[in-house]
């Protein structure tokens, strides 16, 4: 899907780690949620509260999973599922534009 229709964006970005990671907010109509962003080369840590699917529309980065022991490279585009409750790692090695999906379980 390259367009999202019959959405609310909320104004206000979302600002981490000192402006290198950006997104904004979009509201779906039947209550779903999904953010659209921009990382920064950089490393970071993020929790969720629910589960995540991160999609990499651009950029090169490695994601470490919990409970994962290895790396996992995306270099172009991409996707990765992040459990709810949960703690992940990704090392940023070029500027990285990305959707993720909120998801209830």
């Amino acid at each position: 899907m390259t367009q999202f229709e019959h959405v609310t964006v909320v104004k206000q970005a979302n600002v981490y780690f000192d402006g290198k990671v950006t997104s904004r907010t979009v509201l779906f109509p039947d209550g779903t949620k999904k953010t659209l962003g921009i990382m920064m080369p950089g490393e970071y840590e993020f929790g969720t509260d629910a589960k995540e699917i991160m999609e990499i529309m651009a950029g090169e980065l490695k994601v470490l999973l919990p409970d994962a022991s290895e790396w996992l490279h995306i270099n172009g585009e991409g996707e990765f599922i992040v459990p709810g409750n949960s703690k992940f790692k990704l090392q940023v090695e070029s500027v990285t534009d990305y959707c993720c999906s909120y998801l209830a379980e």
